[in-house]
């Protein structure tokens, strides 16, 4: 007599069901920037040694090797940090891209820092909590062009942009025989790519800071774009001279038409600025005290 089969049998060897996969698609955490979060001001400020490594007289970054300019941007910070609340990050703005006299092998009369020689700068800094500026000098290419030379190193959390329009030549100017200047167009093309860039690699903020001490330097300037949430951009007042020509020129700069939305920033020159602003009469400068600060 044959014996039917036993369903209990049959379900305790049956194997279990395979789980779900977890889902995959979310996209990994926006990186934190230099003194915490992912967008820049108000929550901090910065203080910035200017200039191009190894050439001490475009400006103090250039004044000592990498390892010592870490130090001092730190140090720079400390003199600020006790008037705000904020915390006040060390940066660099390295001057990549120098003007020049001779139109070099492109015919641009600018002569470009290679991503090579830039990286340790860059990435050095990245590791010792100190922000990074790039800085363009165009002459006459456009500063679009000059910025997509860089895009490895701007595609890190903590590099941010600046264009300098005293150095944005035509092709009939010479550097030296006056002062550039660049069009809202033009600054608009190259926020509009740095967004993107920030967009497609899921990057925090990024400062974007237009150099400015005369006004037709930014012509049709009230028709900048600073809508960008991806960018902080800041309008960089760096005039020299004595104090009273440092506030004319940040009134100047101040009263002329622009976009809403600018942050601004001040430049102090240890050489010639007479004489050179304490940290307290840079952050007491009105109508608004400067969130960047760099130093000549």
């Amino acid at each position: 007599m044959g014996c039917s089969p036993d369903p209990a049998t049959d379900a305790e060897a049956a194997p279990p069901p395979a789980p779900e996969a977890a889902p995959t698609s979310a996209e990994p955490p926006v990186p934190e920037l230099p003194g915490g979060g992912t967008e820049l001001f108000p929550q901090r400020r910065m203080v910035a040694l200017y200039g191009h490594p190894g050439t001490p007289a475009m400006g103090v970054l250039g004044e000592q090797d990498l390892a010592a300019s870490i130090a001092r941007a730190k140090d720079l910070a400390a003199d600020f940090q006790p008037l705000v609340d904020e915390p006040v990050v060390p940066a660099f703005e390295i001057i990549a891209t120098v003007a020049d006299t001779a139109p070099g092998p492109d015919g641009d009369y600018s002569a470009e820092m290679s991503v090579e020689d830039l990286r340790p700068w860059v990435e050095e800094a990245g590791r010792a909590g100190v922000y990074v500026v790039l800085d363009l000098q165009p002459g006459r290419a456009d500063f679009r062009t000059q910025a997509q030379l860089y895009t490895e190193l701007l595609a890190q959390p903590h590099v941010g942009l600046a264009l300098d329009p005293e150095w944005r030549l035509t092709d009939q100017q010479r550097h030296g025989a006056q002062v550039g200047s660049v069009s809202a167009a033009e600054i608009n093309a190259t926020s509009e790519w740095l967004a993107g860039l920030v967009r497609e690699r899921n990057l925090p903020q990024k400062v974007f800071l237009l150099h400015q001490f005369q006004v037709p330097m930014i012509s049709d300037r009230a028709e900048v774009v600073t809508s960008h949430p991806e960018l902080a951009t800041v309008l960089h007042a760096d005039g020299f001279g004595t104090p009273q020509e440092k506030i004319e020129t940040w009134n100047t700069l101040h009263a002329a038409p622009g976009p809403e939305g600018l942050w601004w920033g001040w430049k102090n020159f240890l050489d010639e600025d007479s004489p050179t602003f304490t940290p307290r009469q840079t952050y007491d400068v009105r109508p608004e005290s400067p969130v960047f600060v760099s130093y000549q």
